[in-house]
């Protein structure tokens, strides 16, 4: 058999299969066959390369050579000029897109500069339906590992010694948190999966389960040998269907090898996976209101303890731990303890995926060390603000996290430092903003999407929150007295300290952050009746410019409630009792003769 040169992988992740990355590889598959080149080139569908920004995207190996937003049509470009003459083509190369839209960062060689891939070490690398690729890239080598050569005590204890802690948002432990559901005595254990991933523009877990299913199915299985658990349970949401897909021809393909199931590589061990369902609901992000969902209850959280690892599925010692969480474990099972703390810092070891989105350059996903600068990965990795805007915060830890400024932009990223500067880790989502963005608005942005998907079942959580989404209306429609700033934040405080479950005790982070951070634009909103970056219609006004204005009448005859009075060929005049705040007559004038004021 000859001997595969060049391997075309092709990105696999949600956002290439929206832009029709299935059409480009067939095109590839294609080309292959016209130019008898089956033996000497191979096509891989793989996970997320993490350029999302830049899609669909191409790699060619060897030489690690990124294309970025490939068609069709590039295809035979691409396979002329560099499978058979060796020649890139440059216009495609990802630094020269990115130089193209003005980011420095991905000019480099080394596109992934700075990051350290542990949990998405196969992502992007491997086809994730396929089991031998993971197993020749040391796949289900660390199960091998504990079942033959470990207890399930000397397991925890290596978990214990490197510091992994929960990915999930909390930052517990994992080890110990394996070692209490290890030494409750029960008939029965189970082991979940949170794949229910929920935080707006956070994708890191579906990107895990859609490139690289088997390192979850193989932690978990490693997860059941040290808790003393046969059986695992993976709740993901119905929204993701490619990552329902891929888990399921995994889990096939593991039972198939003999790697789930009874009498696991013959040691006697029995393990097996289900799936579980999920409607959306973002407070079953919380393990006990998970639990409820799965038992086919209401997702509602409930008060601990008693714990999940004590009383958890069914009445028996659940263990819980998200998508990111296991995708480590089998990399510090075969690299050991030692390994995987020395990355990171003191108190927050290894690394941390991060989902960038908003209005940076370069959205996708990452996965850098821990203790990494904000303004490293906003600036560096990040590629900066789009179209050249200023930087104004960023948003990390999802709707329940809080806003960070330019002040921040040098803080360490770990659970510590984000709590301490006002925000959290959380799952990993980081939702940039710039000086377009009302600070007002976008604190009202979250809670609104917090008082959505609270469960109800506490009345600070289901009363407060609708409470003080009406007080931000209020602001931001200008109807608010100063009275009402004190308000905001006495009943934001009352919030977190008397809900049940971490949905509402965080919820007023983005309220309490922005007041902390930007009070002078809360001011400018109730003593002003001003929002500086434009965003809040209610106290906005377009305004025609008599100088400019030629009277074209353009702006009257494409105004939807005849807002726009004015005679022909002399300067017009916007009623603004009528005016919706459309901005259909700025969009049509060619004047430059409408603003906003």
């Amino acid at each position: 058999m000859a001997k595969i040169k060049y391997h075309i992988l092709v990105c696999g992740g949600s956002a290439c299969q929206e832009l029709k990355n299935e059409e480009i590889l067939s095109n590839f598959q294609e080309l292959i066959i016209q130019k008898g080149l089956e033996n000497e080139v191979q096509t891989i569908r793989t996970g997320c390369f993490g350029f999302c920004e830049f899609g669909p995207t191409v790699k060619i190996m060897p030489g690690n050579t990124y294309y970025a937003q490939v068609n069709a049509l590039d295809c035979r470009e691409i396979m002329e000029e560099h499978i058979i003459n060796g020649r890139t083509v440059d216009r495609l190369l990802l630094q020269n897109v990115a130089r193209e839209k003005n980011m420095g960062v991905l000019q480099e060689t080394k596109p992934h500069r700075k990051q350290i891939r542990i949990a998405l070490r196969n992502c992007g690398f491997i086809n994730p339906e396929n089991i031998d690729e993971y197993i020749a890239r040391s796949g289900y080598q660390a199960l091998g590992k504990v079942l033959t050569e470990l207890t399930p005590e000397a397991t925890i204890e290596i978990l214990k010694k490197s510091g992994l802690r929960g990915r999930g948002g909390g930052g517990f432990p994992t080890g110990l948190k394996w070692e209490i559901t290890r030494k409750v005595k029960a008939d029965q254990k189970y082991v979940v999966c949170n794949a229910d991933e929920g935080d707006p523009g956070a994708f890191m877990d579906r990107s895990v389960l859609e490139g690289d299913p088997h390192t979850v199915l193989e932690a978990m299985a490693i997860n059941g040998y040290s808790t003393g658990a046969d059986k695992g349970v993976i709740y993901i949401r119905a929204e993701y269907p490619l990552a329902v897909e891929r888990l399921k021809i995994a889990m096939k393909q593991a039972r198939e090898y003999g790697l789930l199931g009874n009498d696991i590589l013959g040691t006697g061990f029995n393990f097996d996976i289900e799936i579980r369902y999920g409607a959306g609901a973002f407070v079953c992000g919380e393990e006990t209101a998970l639990i409820h969902s799965m038992e086919g209850l209401r997702g509602e959280p409930t008060v601990k303890p008693p714990f999940p690892s004590e009383s958890g599925f069914l009445g028996k010692p659940t263990n819980v731990n998200n998508v990111e969480t296991y995708a480590n474990i089998p990399a510090i099972i075969l690299k050991g303890s030692d390994w995987f703390s020395s990355i990171g810092t003191e108190k927050s070891k290894g690394t941390k995926v991060f989902a960038l989105a908003g209005k940076i350059n370069n959205v996708g996903l990452i996965e850098v060390p821990m203790g990494i600068t904000l303004r490293e990965v906003i600036f560096e990795i990040g590629g900066g603000i789009k179209n050249d805007r200023k930087f104004k915060a960023v948003q990390t830890g999802g709707p329940s996290g809080g806003m960070l400024t330019e002040k921040d932009l040098d803080t360490p990223i770990d659970y510590d430092n984000l709590i301490a500067a006002g925000s959290m880790m959380g799952s990993g989502g980081m939702i940039v903003m710039d000086e377009d963005d009302c600070m007002v608005a976008m604190a009202k942005f979250y809670l609104e999407f917090t008082v959505e998907e609270s469960c109800g079942k506490c009345s600070p959580c289901r009363i407060g929150n609708k409470r003080l989404f009406e007080m931000l209306e209020k602001v931001t429609q200008g109807h608010a007295v100063m009275e009402d700033l004190d308000k905001l934040r006495n009943l934001s405080h009352v919030i977190k300290d008397t809900s049940l479950c971490g949905l509402g005790q965080t919820s007023p982070n983005p309220v309490l952050s922005s007041m902390d951070n930007f009070y002078h634009e809360y001011l400018e909103h109730v003593s002003d009746k001003k929002c500086r970056a434009g965003n809040c219609k209610s106290l906005m006004q377009y305004i025609v410019n008599p100088e400019n204005c030629i009277g074209c009448t353009l702006c009257a005859r494409n105004c939807p409630v005849d807002a726009i009075a004015g005679e022909r060929k002399q300067a017009h005049v916007i009623d603004q009792e009528k005016c919706i705040k459309c901005g259909a007559c700025m969009e049509k004038c060619k004047f430059n003769a409408i603003f906003i004021k």
